[in-house]
């Protein structure tokens, strides 16, 4: 019985995490000079719960990231990209 349960818990938590929603959302970020930059944004964004996949185009200033919802958001994302010394607001239609 206890195996039986143990089995349950472990597909729960195996089919929330594919439940989890994603989603993809375009920053404009300032100062990106070089690809320096992108390694810096790159790093700061791994350190954000949450974070899937990271973008960066240094020539179009942008910042591409996919995230879990249920983890983090928009703010917290853009709030890592500034504190990291390049000044980020999501896009308005997200891309």
């Amino acid at each position: 019985m206890r195996k039986w349960i143990l089995a349950l818990v472990a597909a729960l938590s195996v089919g929330a995490a594919l439940a989890a929603t994603p989603a993809t959302v375009v920053f404009d970020a300032e100062n990106m000079t070089c690809p320096a930059c992108g390694i810096t944004i790159r790093k700061a964004l791994e350190k954000v719960p949450g974070v899937t996949e990271t973008k960066v185009d240094t020539r179009a200033e942008t910042v591409t990231v996919t995230f879990d919802t249920s983890r983090t958001d928009t703010s917290r994302i853009a709030r890592a990209v500034t504190e990291a010394g390049f000044p980020a607001n999501a896009r308005a239609d997200g891309e």
